[in-house]
């Protein structure tokens, strides 16, 4: 038996839980690449001629989701999904029963469905640079700070995580 199908058949008795949650910690304490055993579909709307989304799409892929895209746009998705307007970005996902808004790194996704809070989804407002898909070359190495934002099912939001700019590594 190849290890991928060793990972799958862990994955579908649930032995891959506790594994998954210590690399989220080690991820989140190290800073490094996280690597996770098991994968997700993800479904995303974006529209066709968007570099960044796509950009996005490839980070999604690369830490482990299977990804579904819609070039269709994602307005009617946001509101399906009820993220507010105001958190809107050029592209909105659906991952285990989550909306997610924007340029969200992979591994607050990976943490959202591991810890499961009662929640509409994540959103990163606007377009930060040097957030995953908006971390291309052309922005030569610059990276603002921003915020993981958790959607309350009351609409409450609150910090999921922070992104220091750059030059601010706190």
């Amino acid at each position: 038996m190849r290890r991928r199908e060793l990972i799958w058949g862990a994955a579908a008795s649930g032995l891959v839980f506790v594994p998954s949650l210590l690399r989220a910690q080690a991820y989140r304490a190290s800073g490094a690449a996280p690597v996770f055993s098991t994968s997700a579909q993800i479904e995303v709307w974006k529209s066709p001629s968007c570099g960044c989304c796509a950009d996005w799409v490839t980070h999604l892929e690369s830490n482990g989701f299977r990804v579904k895209v819609n070039d269709v746009g994602n307005a009617a998705a946001r509101a399906r999904r009820a993220v507010p307007a105001k958190l809107g970005s050029c592209h909105t996902a659906s991952v285990g029963g989550y909306a997610i808004e924007g340029h969200v790194p992979a591994a607050d996704i990976h943490r959202l469905l591991t810890e499961r809070p009662a929640a509409i989804g994540l959103a990163v407002p606007g377009m930060p640079v040097g957030s995953p898909g908006m971390d291309g070359p052309e922005y030569g190495g610059r990276r603002d700070a921003y915020q993981v934002l958790l959607i309350g099912r009351d609409g409450q939001l609150s910090v999921f995580n922070r992104y220091p700019s750059k030059e601010d590594p706190s």
